[in-house]
């Protein structure tokens, strides 16, 4: 008994089984994806990335490292030492070693300003790994036989969070505000805007600086304190505040060209809300525009927190910033003495950082840009 013969395929059927083994072979590649593969092929873009990244795990780690006291004094032999290597004892392991449990906590509250819980960890472990050994005063001493070196990197500590919290703060009122103005349009968003135009013709840095001098007297510093209010979350709030304009700016003129877009359509037919729309529709389609302008906003945070310390309104002694060492720096220039690198080493690191921010900020641009996509 013969077998019945098959049916011919349909030709049909077997041309689209054969573009579908095709297409199987080929993997789908996201924007996101396809912006860190041309982010990746930019050389100063990447150098940048690593750069910053190295510069934020040290700034993080800093109790780790084995730096000297960024606030010990020494007048009477390391006043305006230039750059040298010569040893240094950070005397605590015999502290450690002691039998008086209060001595260690001393030695380390004079050794260091405020530390926290995190920090006092890392300084057990940096004693455990390094002993008292310290790294040599290779970026000289200041006027008070301080370390620079190890004023640089808790200061980078400081500058560097000021310019992510303060950054931070400006995005979600910038990004908040701008949105809900670009999708509600007509006159909210003629009132919403006219406010910022009346907000940039402000100069925020008389009311910043007017600001700060306030909440130093003593009254209102103690009130502010009552609520946890520090004079450095302070300087965030007023920074955030000020950078938030051109952001929400940005922010808006993107809304405005997605609202009319199909998938807003069709989230406003099955019901979705006002805030859903805005906040899981349209917020997530324009974070690469945002992403590339928080890189460009930080460098002027920084700047901005640097000409504040640089005018003695910035962060209070004994921490430190990049913009307060080089204002020491300068205070120190005399006409008949040069100490060269209380300004060279400070102005070095604020300028390296500031570079890396824009060459990121260039190369993110870049890859985020639809229309360089195939270029």
């Amino acid at each position: 008994m013969s077998n019945a013969a098959k049916p011919p395929r349909d030709p049909d059927a077997v041309h689209y089984e054969r573009l579908l083994a095709e297409a199987a072979r080929f993997k789908g590649v996201s924007p996101w994806q396809d912006a860190w593969k041309r982010v990746r092929r930019n050389r100063a873009a990447m150098a940048s990335l690593l750069f910053l990244g190295l510069l934020g795990a040290i700034t993080l780690f800093t109790s780790l490292l084995p730096l000297q006291s960024p606030i010990r004094q020494d007048l009477e032999t390391r006043q305006y030492l230039p750059p040298n290597i010569a040893p240094v004892s950070l005397g605590l392991r015999e502290t450690l070693a002691s039998d008086n449990p209060n001595a260690y906590s001393q030695r380390v509250s004079s050794l260091w300003y405020q530390p926290d819980l995190f920090d006092r960890t890392l300084i057990r472990l940096r004693v455990a790994l390094f002993g008292d050994w310290c790294i040599p005063s290779i970026c000289g001493t200041d006027n008070l036989g301080r370390d620079l070196l190890a004023r640089l990197v808790w200061g980078g500590r400081v500058s560097l969070k000021v310019g992510l919290v303060a950054t931070f703060v400006s995005l979600v009122i910038g990004v908040t505000y701008g949105s809900v103005a670009g999708y509600l349009g007509g006159v909210t968003d003629s009132v919403m805007m006219r406010f910022v135009d009346i907000l940039y013709s402000i100069p925020f840095i008389f009311i910043v600086i007017f600001a700060l001098t306030i909440s130093n007297e003593e009254s209102i510093k103690q009130t502010l304190l009552n609520y946890g209010i520090t004079k450095i979350v302070l300087f965030y709030v007023l920074i955030g505040a000020i950078y938030w304009l051109t952001m929400a700016r940005v922010v808006r003129g993107q809304v405005i060209s997605l609202r009319n877009e199909q998938f807003v359509d069709a989230a406003r037919v099955i019901g979705a809300s006002t805030p859903r729309i805005i906040f899981l529709h349209l917020v997530p389609n324009v974070l690469s525009i945002v992403i590339m302008y928080l890189t460009l906003t930080i460098p002027s945070v920084i700047l901005y927190e640097a000409f504040l310390s640089f005018l003695g309104m910035g962060v209070e002694p004994p921490e430190a910033s990049w913009g307060a060492l080089a204002s020491d720096g300068i205070r120190a220039i005399t006409s008949i003495r040069i100490y060269w690198w209380l300004v060279v080493f400070p102005g070095l690191a604020l300028a390296l950082t500031l570079l890396a921010l824009n060459f990121l900020g260039d190369g993110l641009r870049d890859a985020l840009d639809p229309r360089l996509r195939n270029r």
